[in-house]
């Protein structure tokens, strides 16, 4: 696909995410903090930006983007900056859960809020995919989006109950914001602060960055396991 090929598949060239390629389609890295004023947002990295541009859509394939911490010639600071490196990737859209799958899920996993460990009515709970989006191939994203053929033990193997917002920041924005860090670092979450692994280390550990093997092990990714892992740690100091 080439550039105009690609630009193409926008419906407006007045979308943020448009605005973020424009700036990206050069190939070379851009400051988040001072190249994007025409965006109108300060929120370059999520969904309306370069995380939507890295997954696409049904209609647009997604590109590689490289993230860093570089030093800013225009605004003389080290800052978070992207760089495109001309690669196109398979798409990764995201489809929203059922109402009626999402009632499913919550009951049978009794409605317990898996951070906090209290039951919650389901208006304040989030069915949370334990391998983020971020990770999901383009064929995973098949897999986790296939809401007809879930089974019981489907449910249990991938996803988990976080707490919605009640006034601060959701427990699944939090994960979200430490998946896209891992993501980009390969550094791994640490849930509350907490450096446990109940597998591996820190440090992502898969060359392929779509590897779900490298999530197994942290705290977000499965926080019952996790928990108890960290429990029996406990009880042999």
């Amino acid at each position: 696909m080439t550039i105009d090929e690609y630009k193409a598949t926008f419906r407006s060239h007045q979308t943020k995410r448009y605005k973020v390629f424009s700036v990206l389609e050069d190939h070379n890295w851009h400051c988040r903090e001072c190249e994007y004023e025409h965006v109108g947002s300060t929120q370059i990295a999520g969904g309306g930006g370069i995380q939507g541009l890295e997954r696409g859509n049904q209609s647009r394939p997604g590109i590689d983007i490289e993230s860093g911490n570089h030093h800013c010639p225009r605004c003389d600071q080290t800052t978070r900056q992207d760089k495109w490196t001309g690669n196109f990737v398979g798409a990764v859209a995201a489809r929203s859960i059922p109402r009626d799958v999402a009632s499913r899920i919550i009951n049978l996993l009794e409605g317990k809020d898996i951070i906090d460990q209290v039951s919650r009515s389901h208006h304040q709970l989030t069915p949370d995919h334990k391998l983020p989006m971020i990770r999901w191939t383009e064929e995973e994203s098949k897999r986790q989006s296939d809401y007809t053929t879930l089974s019981d033990q489907d449910i249990k193997d991938r996803f988990q109950l976080l707490k919605k917002s009640n006034g601060r920041v959701s427990d699944n924005m939090i994960k979200s914001r430490a998946c896209e860090k891992c993501y980009r670092t390969g550094k791994r979450g640490t849930p509350m602060g907490i450096s446990h692994f109940y597998s591996g280390n820190p440090r992502w550990a898969p060359e392929d960055k779509k590897d779900p093997s490298g999530c197994v092990g942290c705290g977000w990714y499965d926080f019952e396991i996790w928990r108890k892992s960290l429990n029996e740690k406990l009880t042999q100091l």
